[in-house]
Order: C-alpha cells, then structure tokens, then sequence
C-alpha cells in the first residue's frame, strides 16, 4: 500500500497488525507514530482529543487488565490511498480483571466481550476514530449491572454536575475524515434493514434474515434465529420510540473467500419516553452512538453484530434525574 510500511500487505493486515503491536506487544509508544498527534477519539463515554490521551486510556486499561488479548473478527473497509481508509474493525477481547481501574477494584474474574473501531487511515496513521466496547458484557461479568455501574461513575466522578459526559454531537469536534463510506450494494441493503427496524417495520428481519441467523447484541448476548432478534430491536427502539435514527457512515464489501459483509455506524437521538431495555420512562434526552456488523448468505442475513454501550445510555438518564 502506498505510504504505508511495506510489511503491511492491506489496510486489514495493517489494522490487525497494529492492533496488536500495541495492545499486546506492549508497544503502547508506537502510538507515536501510528496515531495523529490531535487525533479525536469519540466513545460513547465521551470525547477525548490527542494521541497523549489516546495512550494514557491504553496504558490505565492494560494495568487492570494484564493479559488482555485481542482478536480480531473482520476488518471491514473503504476508500483508498489517495483519500484515506476508513475500516470498521470488529475485535474479541478478553482478560483477567487483576488490577484495580475503571472498573473499581480488581475482581480476578475473567471477561470476554467485543469492541467495534472505526478508524480513518492514511499513510500509516490513524487520524480520526469513533469506538464502543461491549461494557455492560464487561461489567456483567464482572459481578455487576450496567444501571448500578452507571451510578457508582457518575458518584465517583463528582455527581452529576461534573460527572465525565457521555458523548453527544455538540461535544464533538470536527475530525480530518469526511467521507460517508462507499455505494456498496450490501452497505445499502443493511442500510435499507435498519431503516425499516427503526421505522418500526419489524416484518424485516423475517423478510430479510435467514431463519437460523446468529445475533449478537450488548451485555454479550447471542441468540439466534427471527423472534429473539425481533426482541432485541423492539426492546431498544421501545425505549426511545420516537428517537431520529440516523446512518452516520455506510460500508459494504463483498471480498473472495468472505461472505458479502456491510459495517453502518448509526445513531439514535431523542428522550427516553417508552417502556423497554431502560425501563420505565423518565423523558430523560439521550444520544445512542450504535455500531453493526452484517454477513450474508443465499438466505438472507445471517450473522449480525451490534453494539451500544448500555452503561453510557444509563449514565446520561441518571444524571438528568440527579
């Protein structure tokens, strides 16, 4: 690839390759030079600003958990050398909890969830990011509950008026990466099925799953075939029923030797004004940054992974009900 190091052979090979140089590698200063000095990082915990931040969070997360591994599921990709790459990188991460951290004190209990980067690249750096982990998958099996977690963090972290913000598009800054992905036709057949989802046509997912579909959703859930699936959308789009849903980025990509595959980063914006996987309304506003992952198959969709991070939507609803 031009301008990158030539043992990287694609933009997959570089990110699964980086991805380890640094995380398990211990190669946390190759940051660097793999990272943009001002790169944005947005999480839906937040917003940080700058590669120095970017390897403090690696070092704090590496120091609670010491054999943390990360394997990596697909790389999912657009553009191309002239403008940059933006890859959606699907991870499984997993780790022993041996050090005390953002997760409070050290449990010595084991976790295995998943994580989904969208990384923008050119010319061997990394130079605007949006990420989520599967944190209430993480804190389950820590021995605890995404709601109860959210409200140690906000009490840790001053209350409610001080409290670190979740993200939201008016803490966001403007990133060097402006494209919306590719034209794809998978992209936009996804994209078309979490449109009519979130339009309240449920009917899709038996119109456009296949029957024995896998679906893996937060607090590391996996089930499979059309009810189950059905329930997981209906239980989050309940909860914000009237929420803007909006596809931030599009990819689709039909690769030899893989399934046709599509990556949508997506958003839901509004309040919290229906019964579901948040409980009872509280008309709290929240801001969901969402992530999925689709393969297909000759019947339809058949392997889905979605992330949100659970404990973000519970910690914005708790900090408007003081």
């Amino acid at each position: 690839m031009k301008g990158f190091n030539e043992k990287f052979e694609n933009l997959p090979d570089f990110i699964i390759g980086i991805t380890k140089e640094i995380w398990e590698d211990r190669g946390i200063e190759t940051l660097n030079h793999y990272y943009s000095k001002d790169i944005p990082m947005r999480m839906p915990s937040g917003i940080s600003i700058g590669n120095e931040a970017t390897k403090n969070g690696t070092l704090a997360t590496i120091a609670e958990f010491p054999d943390r591994e990360l394997l990596g599921e697909d790389v999912i990709w657009s553009g191309n050398e002239r403008d940059g790459f933006l890859s959606s990188h699907r991870i499984l991460t997993m780790g022993t909890h041996l050090g005390d951290g953002y997760f409070g004190k050290a449990t010595g209990r084991r976790f295995v969830a998943r994580a989904i980067a969208d990384c923008a690249a050119k010319d061997n750096v990394i130079y605007d990011e949006w990420l989520t982990r599967d944190t209430s998958a993480i804190v389950y099996q820590l021995g605890m509950k995404p709601k109860s977690f959210a409200r140690k963090l906000i009490k840790r972290e001053g209350g409610p008026e001080t409290c670190v913000r979740p993200f939201k598009p008016e803490l966001d800054i403007e990133g060097a990466y402006k494209s919306n992905g590719n034209t794809n036709e998978w992209g936009q057949k996804f994209g078309d099925i979490l449109h009519r989802i979130m339009n309240k046509d449920i009917s899709v997912i038996n119109s456009e799953y296949d029957r024995a579909v896998q679906t893996e959703h937060p607090g590391g859930v996996t089930v499979h075939s059309w009810n189950k699936t059905e329930y997981l959308w209906m239980s989050l789009r309940s909860s914000f029923p009237n929420a803007v849903f909006k596809i931030e980025h599009q990819i689709g990509r039909d690769d030899n030797m893989l399934s046709p595959r599509a990556a949508i980063r997506w958003s839901l914006e509004g309040k919290h004004e229906g019964f579901g996987l948040f409980g009872k309304p509280t008309g709290t506003n929240v801001y969901v940054m969402g992530f999925s992952h689709a393969e297909f198959g000759p019947y339809g969709l058949r392997r889905e992974f979605t992330l949100y991070d659970e404990v973000s939507i519970w910690k914005q609803i708790l900090m408007q009900m003081g």
